[in-house]
């Protein structure tokens, strides 16, 4: 055994600090004590960050806990608001929305039940909408907010929540985590990379001349890729031939009105528009594809359709999407943008890190960093990227639209030969494949096909064993019972201001 003695993680911001918190977490000793592993941060702030990843979903609250954050504390800190899900308006045809919500959708029974029942209905004469039974959905309707852990015997405890959050608060908060646990932060601008004779990485040098050398380094860099493609030559596939949006440009905004216990995605001439509420101010952003659509139309846009007055100016950040063939490659991991990167129409960035990190410590390596665990970590996480490609893709092939240039593009798009065959599959029965730990649960599928027009063609028979009016009454009776039980919980505001409102 050879153990490592140093791993250096190049780059801060929300993906250096996450990976340096878990990191200093789970090496740290069964006492407590720091790991004997040295982490080493090293970051300039003549960089900085992109720092517009400022929505979650549900996985980064158990991110948390694993790290024994105090999430009312976290709260406080990071400004943050709840996010129930996401409200998609004139994505299938304009003048539409539909909402994605967290949480289980079941009506008191198993799941997969609901919804075969709730698809029978139909065939029934019944016209009951789907979301209508998410306690998510309704609490989102209704600008009503409470924590579902501690009404868990209600019909509100099969919901869900995520963050909205400012990314650079999230950093700084982590720094402090990190650091508080033995992890070293040097600040500087790397320079120069020098690699082994076996072409691994030796060290870095800052530009103070300083050389920082490690066994293992974490490239967290962003779209640089400074370490895992400057350096090692890991190549980049391509997927903007599935996801042409390659642009966005993102502006600050003072709150006007209540805050919303939910993003919003507003589908645009060619992309879509975030609205992402905190507690002092509202995030705003326009993803658009530039083969549809310049700069300056996109910030124009942009402009003309935020609530409030900007805060900044508006910054226009290019990117491209697709992943890394080799996220791992000799004794160099990339993490968050640096490995990869999927318009942030689901808010999956942050997840992307924290599941980067996760795997790295299920392969965790001595200094051979042997390849039978790359191999395995980069089929895992190119895996993961691959589920949320679908996913985004399923929100734009299924439109209507045909009024511009883009809509017209998406309608008619090539799809993932994986994307086509869930879909071909899902048309059937609404059945979905089974995923081995898959982010995106049915309810989620579910969610968006139906709000983008696409419904089953049949039920499975299985159900007509069960008695359906007595079904139907036991249905109609959990919506109409939760949703009076919605109405009465305080607004997402009034439960800010009582249980964490920010410092």
């Amino acid at each position: 055994m050879k153990p490592l003695q140093k791993i250096l993680i190049v780059g801060g911001g929300t993906a250096g600090w996450i990976a340096a918190s878990i990191l200093a977490k789970q090496l740290a000793k069964t006492d407590g004590s720091p790991s004997s592993v040295q982490i080493q941060l090293v970051e300039s702030e003549e960089i900085g960050t992109i720092g517009v990843g400022e929505s979650t979903i549900p996985p980064f609250l158990e991110m948390l806990k694993t790290l024994e954050i105090n999430e009312q504390e976290f709260i406080k800190y990071t400004q943050a608001s709840f996010k129930l899900g996401i409200q998609f308006t004139d994505w299938r045809v304009k003048g539409e929305s539909y909402f994605h919500p967290f949480g289980t959708i079941s009506a008191g029974m198993k799941e997969y039940t609901f919804y075969q029942m709730w698809l029978k209905s139909f065939h029934q004469g019944d016209n009951f909408e789907l979301q209508d039974f998410s306690p998510c959905n309704l609490m989102a309707k209704h600008g009503r907010f409470y924590l579902p852990q501690l009404a868990d015997k209600t019909a509100i405890g099969e919901a869900r929540y995520a963050l909205h959050l400012d990314a650079k608060l999230v950093a700084e908060y982590l720094r402090n985590y990190a650091e508080a646990r033995g992890v070293m932060r040097t600040e500087g601008k790397v320079m120069t990379v020098v690699q082994r004779d076996d072409g691994g990485i030796a060290k870095v040098i800052l530009r103070s001349g300083e050389e920082i050398a490690a066994d293992f380094f974490i490239d967290c860099s962003g779209f640089h890729a400074l370490l895992i493609e400057k350096t090692l030559g890991s190549s980049y596939c391509d997927w903007t031939h599935y996801l042409p949006c390659d642009r966005a440009v993102a502006v600050q905004t003072e709150n006007i009105g209540d805050t919303t216990p939910y993003t919003r995605a507003t589908a645009r001439d060619h992309g879509w528009t975030w609205r992402i509420p905190l507690q002092r101010r509202t995030g705003n952003g326009y993803v658009y594809a530039s083969q549809f659509c310049s700069d300056d139309e996109a910030v124009n846009t942009l402009l003309n359709v935020v609530d409030g007055k900007t805060l900044i100016e508006p910054r226009v950040i290019p990117f491209k999407t697709g992943v890394r063939n080799e996220l791992w490659k000799k004794n160099c991991l990339a993490i968050g943008l640096a490995s990869g990167f999927i318009e942030p129409l689901e808010s999956t960035a942050i997840h992307l890190v924290v599941r980067g990190v996760i795997h790295f410590m299920r392969n965790f390596p001595d200094q051979d960093c042997d390849q039978a665990l790359i191999h395995q970590y980069n089929r895992r996480m190119t895996m993961e990227y691959e589920e949320i490609r679908d996913f985004i893709v399923l929100h734009y092939c299924l439109t209507e639209r045909e009024d511009t240039p883009f809509w017209r593009w998406c309608k008619n798009m090539e799809l993932p030969p994986s994307l086509q065959e869930v879909i071909d599959y899902f048309k059937v029965q609404g059945g979905l494949p089974e995923m081995i730990d898959a982010l995106f649960h049915p309810v989620s599928w579910r969610s968006v096909c139906e709000g983008m027009g696409l419904r089953p063609q049949k039920y499975s028979p299985i159900v007509d064993e069960i008695n359906y009016p007595l079904m139907r009454k036991g249905m109609v009776e959990y919506r109409d019972a939760m949703a009076e039980f919605v109405k009465k919980l305080p607004t997402h505001d009034q439960f800010i201001r009582d249980n964490c409102s920010a410092y």
